[in-house]
């Protein structure tokens, strides 16, 4: 008779509350997995600025907490009822579920589970947690903790992989460069000769210029103040790039779009900065009575004001959350992507630490000449 799986004692990243730098790795305890739930050895997991906003305590200042939503990882155990991944598979956790039974899931509308939905609550499914420290209860990041040695996730919101992929590569597509890609291809479903403009040439911009380049558009405009950013965007297929802080005569953004595609915008643009004010110029960018604007950028605050006439002259706006992907459905795509080394991965990946290393991991993602951060922590 197998021994039950036991709490493990490992090393992991707490957030205490005090913003950014108010961090320390030190021991955790990681309890066993429940009947629908799997235990997780992390390999590597990639930092992302979402984790920089929940280390300030937004949305909610749920602490102490262990951040990280990115990464690849190994099933160390699993709970009684487990049924699609068993110990010893490589696996990507993910932000939503797919139960493939519920209205949604069986919808080409939405990608949002109505089951295994987004958690806000920094809890699983059942309210209650699976680490501690020190005998306190601890909080997560969505649906996992990425950030320590172990994890417990429902099975529902893991994706099984081919163990052949490179860890980096794998962590580096589990959410960010996922998002941008999946707003282009599943979200705007960008046609091919078409026209589109990307704000922000971080990891989610960069995955969303890929995928335009592969629904065959034509011209893809880059927008980043940073110069840096303008060889990975050629990279991934970016023709055009724009830096609004050199430009002449304080021209706006959309105006900058516009010289660049006949005076009249873009036929898509994508909004991945989370910069509230750009929402509005993105929209702008794009043409009258059919322009689409994907808002993909995680924004700080609640409410953003949007220009109303651009939206009633026929443009539209949409939101999207893992960029419209559906986990079980379409994540073995891209892995097969990489597998097949289609996506210059190498370019987004800039800097690798080790999980000791938390501090300096978050310090490098405010750096120019930063795209990505992976965090090594186990072979």
């Amino acid at each position: 008779m197998a021994t039950p799986p036991q709490v493990i004692t490992c090393k992991g990243a707490v957030w205490w509350g005090g913003g950014d730098n108010d961090v320390t790795v030190e021991d955790i305890q990681v309890d066993p997995p429940k009947s629908t739930e799997v235990r997780v050895k992390m390999i590597c997991a990639s930092v992302c600025h979402t984790d920089l906003l929940r280390a300030r305590g937004l949305p909610l200042p749920l602490f102490p907490r262990v951040l990280g939503h990115e990464g690849v990882g190994v099933v160390e155990s699993i709970g009684e009822r487990v049924k699609d991944v068993k110990v010893g598979d490589v696996v990507i956790p993910t932000n939503i579920g797919e139960c493939q039974e519920c209205e949604n899931c069986n919808s080409k509308e939405s990608n949002l589970c109505l089951k295994y939905p987004i958690t806000l609550s920094g809890l699983m499914l059942d309210n209650t947690s699976r680490m501690s420290i020190r005998g306190q209860k601890m909080y997560q990041l969505f649906s996992c903790s990425t950030f320590a040695e172990y994890m417990v996730i429902e099975e529902n919101y893991v994706v099984k992989v081919d163990p052949n992929i490179d860890p980096a590569h794998a962590s580096l597509i589990s959410c960010g460069f996922l998002t941008g890609f999946g707003a282009a291809w599943k979200e705007a479903k960008v046609q091919l000769g078409s026209s589109v403009a990307v704000f922000g040439l971080g990891g989610v911009g960069l995955g969303a210029i890929s995928a335009a380049k592969m629904m065959g558009a034509t011209k893809i405009i880059g927008v980043d103040k940073n110069d840096m950013k303008k060889p990975k965007g050629e990279a991934f297929g970016m023709t055009d790039f724009i830096n609004p802080d050199k430009a002449s005569d304080d021209k706006s953004v959309t105006e900058l779009v516009k010289e660049l595609s006949d005076g009249i915008g873009v036929d898509y643009s994508f909004e991945c900065t989370g910069a509230a004010p750009l929402l509005t110029q993105a929209l702008e960018a794009t043409k009258l009575g059919k322009g689409k604007t994907i808002s993909v950028g995680a924004v700080s605050q609640k409410f953003v004001s949007i220009d109303f006439l651009s939206l009633i002259l026929g443009r539209s706006l949409k939101g999207s959350i893992f960029g419209g992907l559906k986990p079980k459905s379409d994540l073995p795509f891209l892995v097969d992507k990489c597998l097949k080394k289609e996506f210059p991965l190498d370019e987004l990946l800039t800097h690798e630490v080790s999980l000791e290393e938390i501090g300096k991991a978050l310090e490098l993602l405010k750096q120019p000449d930063c795209v990505k951060v992976v965090i090594k922590i186990s072979l």
